[in-house]
């Protein structure tokens, strides 16, 4: 169906009853009139044929008599008059020749006439071309009926006067149409702007501009309306306020978990994803949109989680690994998720990133087998000497001091080795408990020392020890802590390097920081082995180093000085180029 606004469906409607309304009474007037002039003219015709039948009545025996009494009267009345005996011999008229004795019984009004009565008919007739109003009375002597009498005329009365009322009447009403139409428009125009202001207010409130209140005017009901629109849209505008903020703080609670979550529909297709789950699953935050699970996550065990969810409609929870450049571990929990109505929709998951944990947990096992192993080395060592002495008591003094060398050796090994562990220990606590003492001190002066400490390893294989540090460098920090730092570095770097090459320490100053590095020309460190270089007693090389007697803790140590600073450490190291360390302290 086509549209039109409510004024075009109004002011046609109204103009059309206007018309019809004239159009019909024009034709009820016009009609009246008509009767109104036939009735007229038939009561003058009847007057006038009752006096000419007066007249008539005494002459109804002599023929010549009565002809000439009605072309007389005839002239005078200027009507047609006829007189019929019973028999319908006409034997006078005003008009026609009477002596052709026409018979005219038969015309309904002379028989109606001849009966007592008044006959009256209209009829149209071809000489004159015109319709005739025939009147016919009984002419009477005493009761008895001698005869009749008609009179005609022609039915041209209030022609004329007709065609002037009808002319008024026609243009009256084009008026009262033309008026009507200009009311009828006001009245459609002043009914349909009210409502054209509420569809438009209605508009607004659908575009979102709840603020903006329709004013209220016109008729009661529109007034009604418009303050039950405005109602609405307060209304309206404070439960969406309430949505939005509560989608708001979802979102802020979503944006703001660590864990991720994702929710699915019945199909499997992603509704919603937050953050954390975009960057946990590394993936674009409008890849997801109308995708499904196994679009959006490669991963079949975690399609396999989603999917026994869904089609079961229980709780499933694992662990899932997610290989990439960097492995991670992530412990997924789904549910079902349900409507108001209790009904499954699709499923929710929360996935939470436990990569750290397992490290940490690996970490610790490490710990647990390499402290066992470094411990147990000397122990089995010191064991089985203490053993063979006591089973073999060798008589030669120099075989017995051989083996008691070798166990003080070890128990030597195993006290450094405890020692570092409780050296590690107690800097960890003093770091917790914010029980190490920072203060500003000079840069070169600490890395001096630890230079001289170091100064007889480095002279035993020829090893040169270069300083590089400005003066006036200073920074806040704990002198025994940080010289013990360095000189593990470089006795490691001592230790790992060639005779007759150089160990450069040296210190410099950035934006924001104090960086202390060590850099020594030896063997160097495949790339593999840098995240875990700082972790308890792991090795690179567990033979090298065993026999080189570290214990495995020192860049541990290292680590954890450098954290009780506030600060942190790194490494730059290639086979056979060489390593860096480097220790980043805060400026003072």
């Amino acid at each position: 169906m086509s549209r039109r606004r409510m004024l075009w469906q109004l002011f046609p409607s109204y103009l059309l009853i206007t018309i019809l309304a004239v159009v019909a009474i024009t034709w009820y007037s016009t009609g009246a009139i008509r009767h109104f002039y036939s009735e007229n003219a038939s009561r003058d015709l009847q007057a006038r044929a009752m006096l000419i039948a007066d007249q008539i009545a005494g002459h109804i025996g002599d023929r010549v008599t009565t002809d000439s009494l009605c072309d007389r009267l005839g002239s005078i009345s200027s009507t047609r008059i006829t007189v019929v005996l019973p028999s319908g011999e006409m034997i006078g008229d005003s008009e026609e020749d009477a002596a052709s004795s026409i018979n005219i019984g038969f015309r309904p009004e002379i028989r109606t006439a001849l009966l007592g009565g008044v006959g009256q008919a209209i009829r149209y007739e071809q000489s004159i071309r015109n319709d005739l109003m025939y009147l016919a009375v009984p002419l009477k002597i005493d009761t008895a009926v001698v005869g009749a009498v008609r009179i005609s005329s022609a039915v041209t009365f209030g022609e004329t006067l007709q065609k002037e009322i009808r002319t008024k009447i026609v243009f009256g009403g084009i008026a009262i149409v033309i008026l009507a139409a200009a009311v009828s428009f006001y009245v459609a125009r002043r009914i349909s702007r009210p409502i054209e202001h509420l569809r438009r207010a209605a508009d607004r409130f659908a575009q979102g501009h709840l603020h903006r209140t329709l004013l209220a005017s016109g008729s009661d009901e529109i007034r009604s309306l418009a303050e039950a629109m405005n109602r609405m849209a307060s209304d309206l505008d404070d439960r969406i306020r309430a949505v939005v903020q509560q989608m708001n703080e979802k979102e802020a609670i979503l944006s703001s978990m660590s864990e991720g979550v994702i929710a699915v529909d019945a199909d499997e297709r992603v509704i919603s994803m937050n953050s954390a789950a975009v960057d946990l699953l590394g993936i674009h935050e409008a890849e997801f949109k109308g995708m499904t699970v196994h679009e959006v996550v490669r991963n079949a065990d975690f399609q396999r989680l989603v999917s026994v969810t869904l089609s079961q409609a229980a709780d499933a929870v694992g662990d899932i690994v997610f290989r990439g450049k960097d492995e991670k571990f992530i412990q997924c929990h789904s549910t079902v998720l349900k409507d108001v109505n209790e009904l499954s929709i699709g499923a929710l998951i929360v996935l939470n990133d436990v990569s750290q944990v397992r490290k940490l947990e690996k970490v610790r096992r490490d710990f647990v087998a390499n402290v066992s192993h470094e411990l147990k080395t000397p122990i089995t060592s010191i064991k089985g000497f203490v053993e063979t002495l006591l089973d073999r008591s060798p008589d030669n003094i120099d075989e017995v001091r051989r083996f008691l060398r070798i166990i003080g050796s070890q128990a030597d090994r195993l006290d450094a080795i405890i020692e570092d562990l409780l050296s590690l220990s107690r800097i960890e606590q003093e770091a917790e408990r914010s029980e190490i003492s920072l203060e500003s001190n000079s840069v070169k002066d600490i890395l001096f020392a630890a230079i001289q400490a170091c100064e007889v390893l480095s002279s035993a294989k020829s090893i040169r020890i270069e300083l590089r540090c400005p003066d006036d460098l200073t920074a806040k920090v704990n002198p025994p802590l940080l010289e013990q730092a360095i000189v593990n570095l470089i006795d490691n770097a001592i230790k790992y390097s060639d005779s007759e090459t150089t160990i450069s320490v040296h210190a410099t100053e950035s934006e924001s920081s104090v960086i202390i590095g060590v850099s020594d020309q030896g063997i160097g460190i495949p790339e593999e082995h840098h995240p875990r270089l700082f972790e308890r007693f792991y090795r690179v090389d567990k033979a090298r180093t065993r026999k080189l007697g570290g214990t495995g803790l020192g860049l541990a140590i290292v680590k954890h000085i450098a954290l009780a600073h506030g600060g942190q450490v790194s490494v730059q190291s290639q086979p056979g180029r060489g390593s860096t360390f480097r220790i980043h302290l805060p400026r003072a």
